[in-house]
C-alpha cells in the first residue's frame, strides 16, 4: 500500500492518511492481520511529523480499522462494529451533509450526485449488489 500526501489538499494530512489506510482495507488491498508501516517509519517516508502519523493511527484504532499489537506496531483488525446503529448513523448522516453540500456547490445535480456515488461504490466493493 502506497500512501500519498496532497500538500494542495484541504483535507488535513493525518484524515488523507486515515482514509487512505480505510479505502485500502474496504477494498481488499490490506487484508485482517497485515502490519502496517510504524508510526515512525511512515512519517520518515511522507516526511512528516510522527505525531501525525499517529493522530491517524489513533482515530483508525478508536474505530475499530487497526489494532495496536505490542512488539508488533498496527494491524488490520478484524471489522466489527464498535459504535451503536444510532452512532453510526449519525456519523453517515455527517459524511453525507458535508458530500451533498460540496456536490451542491460545485454544481453537481442530485442525479447525477447519485450516478457518482453509485460509481464509486462499484469500484469499491465490486462484488456486491447495489440497486
Amino acid at each position: 500500500m502506497q500512501i500519498r500526501i496532497s500538500v494542495g489538499n484541504p483535507q488535513s494530512i493525518y484524515r488523507q492518511i486515515a482514509d487512505q489506510i480505510r479505502r485500502a482495507v474496504v477494498t481488499g488491498e490490506l487484508s485482517v492481520g497485515e502490519a502496517i508501516p510504524s508510526v515512525r517509519q511512515l512519517a520518515k517516508e511522507l516526511v512528516i511529523n510522527p505525531n501525525t502519523v499517529a493522530k491517524a493511527y489513533g482515530e483508525l484504532t478508536r474505530d475499530g480499522v487497526l489494532e495496536g499489537q505490542p512488539g508488533r506496531g498496527y494491524i488490520v483488525a478484524n471489522r466489527k462494529n464498535i459504535y451503536t446503529k444510532t452512532e453510526r448513523l449519525r456519523r453517515l448522516d455527517q459524511v453525507l451533509d458535508s458530500l451533498v453540500s460540496e456536490a451542491i456547490t460545485l454544481g453537481f445535480s442530485g442525479d447525477e450526485l447519485l450516478e457518482r456515488l453509485s460509481k464509486r461504490l462499484e469500484k469499491l466493493l465490486p462484488d456486491q449488489s447495489l440497486p
